[in-house]
């Protein structure tokens, strides 16, 4: 089978632990979590786990029913990149007396739509926001120079292109059953 490249988004309480229950079905799987981005969502008391992995479809749907079976999971989808808006962001340290010298670097920072944030006499900080491979790109051409000190890369943040978010409706419908809970069915009676 096939693999590609999958990110799962996950919404849960806020109760430590999650975290280690939501990794430990990847570690069991023996899948890879390529990045790995946990924030409060729009929800209060809600927090959104955005991860990546390149698994089989088939991979990326056990992972997120096995996930979802976790206590205080709410919810846990997985998309392929069509499906979702993406953006990362990197920074990048370089070599301050490089960059003077070498106008390159300035040309190729404007190039890739990256600035410069910080300048002191020993090092130069570069911001980047965008697409994976926007700035992988960026990080490769200065790389190449020899002017990078350190690089550092934000996990994924994403949403979908839907126009409903699925937290949202899972959880009217779990106010609605608390709010008229059904009468368990007598014994022999069928569930309707």
């Amino acid at each position: 089978m096939k693999e590609n490249f999958y990110t799962m988004i996950i919404y849960s309480e806020n109760f430590a632990g999650i975290l280690n229950q939501i990794t430990a079905v990847f570690t069991r799987r023996q899948v890879n979590i390529e990045s790995l981005n946990v924030c409060a969502s729009s929800t209060p008391g809600v927090h959104k786990y955005t991860i990546t992995c390149n698994c089989t479809e088939e991979m990326a749907k056990m992972l997120t029913k096995q996930i979802e079976k976790k206590i205080d999971v709410l919810q846990a989808h997985y998309f392929t990149d069509d499906e979702i808006f993406i953006l990362e962001a990197c920074l990048i340290k370089v070599s301050t007396p490089h960059l003077l010298e070498n106008k390159d670097v300035s040309r190729i920072v404007r190039m890739h739509g990256a600035r410069i944030v910080e300048v002191n006499p020993t090092y130069s900080i570069i911001e980047k926001k965008g697409m994976t491979e926007d700035i992988l790109s960026l990080f490769q051409r200065l790389n190449e120079l020899g002017v990078v000190l350190q690089f550092v890369r934000s996990g994924r943040i994403a949403v979908t292109k839907s126009t409903t978010e699925r937290l949202d409706k899972y959880l009217e419908e779990m106010e609605r059953m608390r709010s008229h809970p059904q009468p368990l069915p007598k014994e022999g009676e069928k569930r309707g």
